[in-house]
């Protein structure tokens, strides 16, 4: 039988006082975060929903920045492709009037120094830097200027003229993940974006006896292409054919080595994965240097030129009067740079196109997740609002009564 006693009205009255303040509290936290689950045993149910809406539209949002710097990025890469299609226009331009053969040479000379000018500049939007500081034709190697000028004196041109534009190199390209498990290329390397002409590579070490020591890659254009041990020479040929690198390998019949051939303009990237040195034996490469660079083999038989070779090879038929180069190889030169750059160009505009259709999607399903997300933890305020009225009344109410029926305290006794 439970005791009465002077004190049990007290703490029965503290007890639903704090009940009372506890569901006071609770509404308020409510109402401060706008969601109707503050611990899982509010609703298990919607708050395992909601944890998986939480985690998929932070992913769409992240996604969403990504797209919008994909999309700027290109915009940047497109500008300095542009300006770069123009100035070698400008460079045709000069060329179709220096093979006419009406000039004379004083004239040439004239047009060779303007070529020279507009050399420069393309050298300076090869090596622009985008809106975030990096380079925006240098792949990974975002801080690597990928070509430099070198200057010297021209025969009939002067001094302070460009002899010739080294290629430093550039890493893989960047990406951007932009869905989920989906990935945007972000760059156009330099060795892409301003080669004029298909490479091919010839070695002239003999490989007919070779094979691959040991289980190992090589890298063609940035593909990991593996090797296995045992693998000759025709085996690998048809490894790099298979792959997605745009190479064409086979065995040149003369040398008896293995050959590569881009199958459009672009420089060839080759590198053996670290502690192998299956391209070293075959003659391709040299035995150090950058990898991302050019780092032949000296006895290897490399064609295939850059941008700035058709134009500097323009600029000194130019110097030396001569009309009938300039009208051929000269301006056939030319027209493959800018056949290059307006296929580079093409392909980003592809590039732009997919995420400005990706960006258009994520501004579809950002909000209808957000919908789901509210539904299933979202708080109606109206109805809050009402019930933390109600609970405050309420409160109010108990403490006027309780202020009336507990019993009388010292205090009073020593009013």
């Amino acid at each position: 039988m439970r005791r009465v006693s002077t004190d049990m009205p007290n703490n029965d009255i503290q007890y639903y006082l704090r009940r009372q303040e506890e569901g006071l509290a609770n509404i308020q936290s409510k109402i401060a975060g706008q969601t109707r689950i503050r611990e899982l045993r509010d609703d298990p149910l919607a708050a395992s929903h909601a944890v998986r809406y939480e985690s998929y539209l932070a992913r769409l949002e992240r996604f969403e920045k990504n797209t919008l710097y994909a999309k700027d990025h290109y915009n940047e890469v497109d500008f300095y492709l542009r300006e770069s299609n123009d100035i070698l226009q400008r460079v045709r331009d000069l060329s179709v009037q220096g093979a006419t053969g009406t000039y004379a040479a004083e004239d040439l000379k004239y047009m060779a120094v303007e070529i020279n000018e507009l050399l420069k500049e393309l050298v300076s939007l090869s090596n622009a830097t985008g809106s975030d500081g990096k380079q925006l034709f240098a792949g990974d190697k975002a801080l690597t200027e990928p070509f430099r000028i070198v200057e010297g004196t021209v025969p009939d041109g002067g001094e302070s003229m460009v002899v010739r534009v080294e290629y430093r190199g550039a890493g893989s390209e960047r990406k951007a993940e932009i869905t989920d498990q989906t990935y945007a290329n972000l760059d156009l390397g330099g060795g892409d974006a301003f080669w004029a002409e298909k490479m091919q590579i010839y070695s002239t070490t003999d490989a007919t006896d070779y094979r691959t020591p040991a289980d190992s890659a090589i890298y063609v254009d940035g593909y990991e292409i593996p090797v296995m041990v045992g693998d000759t020479v025709q085996a690998i040929a048809a490894k790099i054919n298979d792959s997605p690198a745009p190479v064409k390998a086979y065995i040149d019949p003369e040398t008896k080595g293995l050959a590569l051939e881009g199958t459009n303009a672009h420089l060839i990237r080759l590198e053996d994965r670290q502690g192998s040195q299956v391209l070293r034996d075959l003659g391709l490469i040299a035995a150090s240097g950058d990898p991302g660079a050019p780092n032949w083999n000296s006895d290897a038989r490399v064609s295939g030129g850059s941008v700035f070779d058709m134009v500097i090879r323009l600029r000194d038929a130019l110097f030396r009067g001569d009309s009938e180069f300039v009208g051929s190889q000269g301006i056939g030169g030319i027209d493959l740079a800018l056949a290059n750059i307006q296929s580079r160009l093409t392909v980003n505009g592809s590039r732009q196109e997919r995420v400005e259709q990706t960006w258009e999607r994520l501004n579809q399903e950002i909000p209808n997740v957000t919908a789901a997300l509210s539904r299933e933890a979202g708080l109606d305020m109206a109805t809050a609002a009402t019930e933390l009225s109600m609970m405050q009344f309420a409160h109010k109410a108990a403490l006027q009564t309780a202020a009336k029926i507990l019993p009388p305290t010292l205090l009073d006794f020593l009013r």
